[in-house]
């Protein structure tokens, strides 16, 4: 039996889920395996775009990665939006928004979406979002099992509050709790879905 390595990181903003860039910008672009030394045939499960940030699994199991992907397990994101977001916006979140994708309008699924209490203890970003002087932020948890291109930043602006921080902070049971950016655990399995025939 071929043995599998798999990953968890808090993927730091800047960087591209991926670990070869073959687009135009390849040079100036930075990529997973500046952050460490993976085996041979490690690959992202799922993405998180260059600006956003948080739990990403990698893994050399393609199996593990179709697994991960396929809707089963929830992914909870944090974004902090433009504004003080209120309960009327929220609602359209969890009923479904309608947003674009690859040139048509899709309508998104039902979620689980609430507004935060209290700001999360996030690790500076390295680049500032902006200062208290443009007017107030809030954060909202928005909780998927789909995952579209750039899908929360697309929901939250289509009810009038864009995202300005973006952060994954839990897939399935597992959690960014307590990482660091950048930071990298090695494991044996991802979320039980080792044992695929």
């Amino acid at each position: 039996m071929e043995n599998h390595y798999h990953f968890i990181i808090y993927k730091p903003f800047g960087y591209l889920s991926q670990f070869v860039n073959n687009g135009p910008k390849k040079r100036t672009k930075k990529l997973l395996g500046e952050l460490g030394d993976f085996p041979e045939g490690t690959m992202a499960v799922g993405r998180l775009d260059e600006a956003s940030e948080g739990l990403l699994f990698l893994t050399t199991n393609g199996k593990v990665s179709n697994a991960i992907c396929s809707g089963k397990y929830e992914k909870e994101y944090y974004a902090q939006v433009d504004g003080d977001i209120n309960e009327d916006a929220v609602l359209k979140l969890q009923q479904g928004v309608e947003i674009g994708f690859s040139g048509k309008k899709y309508m998104t699924k039902p979620c689980k979406a609430f507004k935060l209490k209290n700001s999360p203890n996030f690790p500076d970003r390295g680049r500032k979002i902006r200062d208290d002087r443009h007017g107030p932020t809030s954060w909202v948890s928005i909780i998927l099992n789909e995952g579209k291109f750039r899908q929360v930043r697309k929901m939250t602006a289509a009810v009038g509050f864009p995202t300005l921080r973006l952060v994954r902070v839990r897939i399935g049971d597992c959690l960014l709790d307590g990482m660091a950016p950048s930071e990298i655990k090695q494991t044996e399995q991802l979320l039980n879905v080792d044992n695929l025939d």
